[in-house]
């Protein structure tokens, strides 16, 4: 399949998940409502369901996912491993520890910036922790013992966030535990400013690396003597993949696999070329997100189901088959 080929069919496929997304739920609503809406009218429920509800929904799935996709494609890249992802790597789950800490200690009214900060730190603090662990068990960059890395230092995140939540409030307990799970229920226009505040110029940066990670991608010495900064595209594209991960757990919770999932599908379908690979992921994320967020609002409506929980139903399997993969390659 030709990349634009692709691009044209994601795209489009963003358009129709979107549309849906906003149609379908508790009270579902007609197209013709949409558009009346969309024009200016409509019935006054309806346009509070659409624009205050919805439509800040779908475009948060859309940004979270997009750039989730993103940051997994651009680790799969620097550890050249298709199993490289922000969940597995023990990123969301750093971020996540801040981001309850933050909660905990009542620190979130203190601004729209406070939570994406902490997130980001505990993000960054999560990778450097990973790699090492991983380093220190192993002398060269073993990818299973960096996977190993991952699995012990996410446990470690789980424990603290139990402890955290154990000695807080109930109600902080109450909303962390579903925001812990990966959720996009409580989306508004302000989530929605500060993911696209953060993932879209932090995408446009990952595109500036794009021609350096596919040197990346060959091999940290043929890039070095092809021109390519290693360690410097190492730290920049390893700080923008944290942030990435920082924003979509400050405003969406932890929602895993959705830079395994994406990134290897559109992989096969289009190659390794890192200049195709990051937008089309983009899009493949974000259509995926929020088709799994709908399907997470109309399964069981009234009842919503976590995203987190679709996602990982989604992923796992994928994680599996490519773990064996990579195991029986060796």
């Amino acid at each position: 399949m030709s990349r634009w080929t692709l691009g044209v069919s994601l795209a489009v496929l963003l358009v129709v998940a979107m549309v849906l997304g906003v149609l379908f739920g508790s009270v579902p609503v007609g197209a013709s409502e949409l558009w009346a809406v969309l024009l200016g009218g409509g019935d006054p429920a309806n346009r509070d369901i659409i624009l205050q509800l919805r439509l800040p929904r779908v475009l948060l799935a859309g940004l979270v996912g997009g750039g989730l996709a993103m940051a997994g494609a651009t680790l799969q890249a620097l550890l050249r491993n298709p199993l490289a992802e922000p969940y597995i790597l023990g990123m969301s789950g750093g971020a996540s520890v801040a981001a309850v800490l933050v909660l905990s200690l009542g620190l979130a009214a203190a601004g729209s910036w406070v939570m994406p900060l902490a997130a980001f730190v505990g993000a960054v603090g999560a990778i450097v922790l990973v790699f090492r662990v991983a380093t220190s068990a192993s002398r060269g960059m073993d990818v299973r013992v960096l996977l190993l890395a991952g699995v012990v230092v996410a446990a470690f995140f789980s424990a603290c966030i139990a402890f955290i939540l154990s000695i807080s409030s109930a109600r902080t307990v109450q909303s962390a535990v579903l925001w812990i799970m990966g959720s996009l229920a409580a989306a508004d226009w302000g989530d929605v400013v500060t993911a696209a505040i953060y993932t879209l110029p932090a995408g446009i940066l990952l595109m500036a690396l794009a021609r350096s990670l596919n040197l990346m991608a060959i091999g940290d010495e043929t890039a070095h003597y092809l021109g390519a900064d290693v360690e410097g595209v190492k730290r920049v594209a390893l700080g923008v993949a944290a942030l990435i991960t920082a924003a979509a757990v400050a405003v969406a919770g932890v929602i895993g696999f959705v830079g395994l999932v994406v990134p290897h599908a559109v992989r096969l379908a289009v190659g390794s070329d890192h200049r195709a690979l990051l937008p089309l992921s983009f899009l493949g994320g974000a259509a995926f997100l929020t088709l799994a967020d709908l399907v997470a609002r109309v399964a069981l409506a009234p009842a919503e189901i976590p995203v987190g929980v679709i996602t990982a139903f989604v992923g796992v399997p994928l994680f599996l088959v490519l773990l064996r993969r990579s195991l029986g390659a060796r």
